[in-house]
């Protein structure tokens, strides 16, 4: 299986965000995600087992940097060029625009994802 990146289907698009994911790939799903500056709060994430995400998440930076931090309160920043793996139970927020490619679960990414379109279309995006 292959897909062209420009194939993808969008899931959540707002004005400088886009998401796009292609499930289907076994049990694993690659996304594509470009964001502006997104600070930590409001935390999207709110809701979700420690208020963060409980997916995995393996891939690359694209364009720009983020911040990670892990529920046990370790920080890591992620810049452009740079390969990373963000084991579940993280939050993340930019400075900058960014775009990055990731592959993850496709169950725990699904449920991630939906939380997230909810929280969205609660703000009016």
């Amino acid at each position: 299986m292959h897909y062209k990146l420009e194939t993808l289907p969008v899931i959540i698009e707002a004005p400088g965000t886009k998401m796009q994911v292609q499930h289907g790939l076994g049990d694993m799903a690659v996304a594509y995600n470009e964001f502006p500056p997104m600070p930590l709060t409001p935390n999207l994430l709110e809701g979700l087992p420690n208020d963060s995400c409980p997916c995995p998440h393996w891939g690359y930076m694209l364009k720009g940097s983020m911040h990670i931090r892990y529920d046990g309160g370790e920080e890591e920043l992620v810049h452009a060029g740079e390969v990373f793996y963000f084991p579940a139970g993280h939050v993340g927020w930019t400075e900058e625009e960014v775009a990055w490619l990731e592959f993850s679960p496709e169950k725990e990414l699904k449920t991630v994802m939906d939380h997230v379109g909810r929280k969205m279309q609660g703000m009016g995006q």
